[in-house]
């Protein structure tokens, strides 16, 4: 049974991840690049760790959620990292998004020190994050998996184990793959409306009473009227996400035209000044440029 955990990594999808964790009554020993939000959670009963190596020190899991391949890898295995210190039979759960290789190798050196690890990226972003409602998809040991359960439900809903080693990763490449084009697909949507003349407030309403509803237009829909492009899910990082769509496709000979032209916009929004820190709905403002028109801001009354 797990009882104490390791954190690391609090930035927006970490920080509510393990508040909710607090609230579920698990111990937590927290450590981020920035001691200040590490302090924020002092008055919450938390103990505030000086590296990853004493946030894995006596407790039962450590959990890390991170912006790139790199970082995890020195998290998991360098210097003053998790392996150093986290006991034997412990449990390293990776929630970043990365390739599927990634976990599989850091998979395999933690088992020389009888470390299990599991990799349980998210989707649900920030808002699903602070309502723990995140759909985790589970990649590694089942047993791991079951024992992982109980606390994976204190942040999420939608728990899927979906098998071995990196099959947690190649789910999220999936889910990426959907929300990247969805993203793209609303903006075109309601600069069309706008541009044709109609009302984008309405047009989305109306939409979201169809075939054509989803979650990104709900949400990041909502966004992109309100003109809110303040990060949730950054730019930069679903850059990084349909890289490694496109790494795995070559990898593999998959042909995925859809994923190539969405991955090569968020290359251009990252081109542009703040680019790469815009919310993900902020590929808006990439075709704006591009068209010659603006979605007005306001709702739909």
């Amino acid at each position: 049974m797990i009882e104490t955990i390791g954190f690391i990594g609090l930035g927006i999808m970490g920080k509510p991840m393990a508040t909710n964790l607090i609230k579920g009554g698990y111990q937590l020993r927290l450590y981020d690049v920035v001691p200040e939000v590490v302090a924020s959670f002092q008055d919450k009963g938390a103990f505030a760790a000086t590296s990853p190596a004493d946030a894995a020190d006596e407790v039962d899991a450590v959990i890390s959620i991170l912006p790139s391949d790199a970082i995890v890898e020195t998290v998991a295995l360098g210097e003053n990292g998790v392996a150093d210190t986290l006991k034997s039979g412990g449990i390293y759960v990776d929630m970043s998004t990365l390739s599927p290789a990634t976990p599989r190798g850091i998979s395999e050196k933690l088992k020389q020190k009888d470390i299990e690890m599991l990799d349980a990226p998210v989707s649900g972003g920030d808002i699903g994050a602070a309502e723990a409602t995140l759909a985790i998809m589970v990649g590694g040991g089942k047993e791991a998996f079951d024992t992982m359960l109980p606390v994976f439900q204190k942040m999420g809903q939608n728990i899927n184990y979906i098998g071995e080693s990196g099959a947690g990763q190649i789910a999220k490449c999936a889910n990426q793959i959907i929300v990247a084009q969805t993203i793209e697909a609303v903006s075109e949507a309601l600069l069309l409306a706008e541009k044709a003349g109609g009302d984008p407030a309405k047009v989305r309403q109306a939409l979201l009473g169809g075939f054509a509803q989803s979650r990104v237009l709900e949400v990041h829909g909502q966004r992109m009227l309100d003109r809110n492009f303040e990060p949730g899910g950054r730019v930069s990082i679903h850059k990084k996400d349909t890289e490694i769509a496109m790494q795995i496709a070559a990898e593999i000979g998959l042909y995925l035209p859809g994923t190539a032209l969405t991955s090569q916009l968020w290359n251009a929004a990252t081109a542009q000044a703040g680019g790469s820190e815009w919310d993900h709905s902020g590929i808006l403002k990439l075709l704006e440029m591009l068209s010659g028109a603006k979605v007005a801001s306001g709702n739909c009354s």
